[in-house]
């Protein structure tokens, strides 16, 4: 009983408290979205179902000790591997994208997955390393275990989820002892191949990337998707149409209204205040993210923090930027807030991560 009661007593309920509010965010949106559409609670209920699920992980990993994952970082690293390249002989195909496995009852995204796992990889990595990383050798090594995977995940293609591998290895590069002057030798030879890599998207990576330079060029075809993002969160003002009554995304006139651009059907719905208390729940979780950092006990819980806080915010500035017309379109969900079994899941699970790392650091004993 000592026990439950002192996990109770040390248990970070404020991060908690942020999860489950920004997860009742999302399935009153996923509702109010989709059902127009199926006629009915599907979606939502689903989400729902995700989220039970995704806490029920969260406290089981945080009633396991982080230091333990270290032991089996070699094994996530192939599961990592063998996950991205079964996806290309037994994936699912989607709009062009091969991302998803069909399990029956669920599609899983392995590349979702993967995040987690190479946060872990990388986390041992670095904490193992930490003296070493002065010597370019060591940081070429750190360039090579991120790059496989980051490169099996461009072949699905799938360029959001390969960006947040690439960010969260400079995440933990620029906390690491590394010399800061190999992040300048790779940011130029990165810019010197850039037209290369830029000549290797597809056609529908590269309109995007023009679309995002000059979204008015092609407002009835490429640009279509982002105009009328931008239309839906001007028109839900301060107070927003109410759930159900956002015309933009009632009418369709808005896509993915319930996965890419969940946050533009939000702000017309649910207005500025809305959308600024998802901001701010946002913000409450990557400022115990970054405190988690700071508080603990070892390298490797600092990495994993800082890994997590790195996949989180890049997660939910690229979201957020593209509804507004200031970044790429890309695939990226909004965390805890786009529909999609996977990504809520492993949200969930990487936030258990950081429990641990504070619970840790409290040296409770289970």
């Amino acid at each position: 009983m000592k026990r439950y009661l002192r996990f109770i007593k040390n248990f970070d309920w404020i991060i908690l408290l942020a999860t489950l509010l920004l997860l009742g965010f999302s399935v009153a949106i996923i509702f109010s979205t989709t059902f127009s559409l199926t006629g009915g609670t599907k979606e939502a209920l689903q989400q729902a179902g995700y989220g039970v699920a995704g806490i029920i992980i969260l406290f089981a990993i945080a009633r396991l000790d982080y230091r333990s994952f270290k032991n089996y970082s070699a094994l996530l690293y192939i599961l990592t591997i063998a996950m991205l390249v079964a996806v290309r002989f037994i994936g699912t195909t989607t709009l062009g994208a091969t991302r998803w496995i069909n399990l029956g009852f669920f599609q899983f995204q392995p590349s979702e997955l993967a995040k987690i796992f190479m946060i872990i990889v990388m986390a041992k990595f670095f904490s193992e390393r930490y003296d070493e990383m002065r010597k370019f050798k060591t940081f070429l090594l750190s360039i090579f275990y991120v790059a496989i995977p980051t490169a099996l995940v461009m072949m699905q293609p799938d360029l959001g989820t390969a960006m947040t591998f690439i960010v969260i290895w400079l995440a933990m590069v620029l906390v690491s002892n590394a010399k800061k002057i190999y992040l300048l030798v790779m940011f130029l030879c990165a810019l010197a191949v850039s037209p290369l890599v830029y000549g290797m998207l597809h056609d529908y990576q590269r309109n995007r990337i023009l679309t995002f330079l000059n979204p008015t060029a092609d407002p009835m075809g490429t640009g279509w998707n982002v105009n009328q993002a931008m239309i839906a969160i001007g028109s839900g003002k301060w107070f927003g149409r109410g759930l159900g009554h956002g015309p933009q995304s009632q009418l369709n006139f808005l896509p993915f209204k319930h996965t890419d651009f969940v946050f533009a059907a939000l702000a017309e719905e649910m207005g500025f205040l809305g959308a600024g208390a998802i901001l701010v729940l946002f913000a409450v979780i990557l400022y115990r993210c970054i405190r988690t950092a700071m508080l603990a006990r070892d390298y490797f819980g600092m990495y994993l923090a800082v890994g997590i806080f790195a996949m989180l915010f890049f997660h939910i500035f690229i979201n957020i930027g593209m509804n507004l017309g200031m970044m790429p379109v890309t695939g990226i969900p909004l965390p805890l807030i786009s529909s999609g079994g996977t990504s809520i899941i492993i949200t969930l699970a990487a936030i258990g991560i950081i429990e641990s790392i504070i619970m840790r650091y409290k040296k409770i004993d289970f």
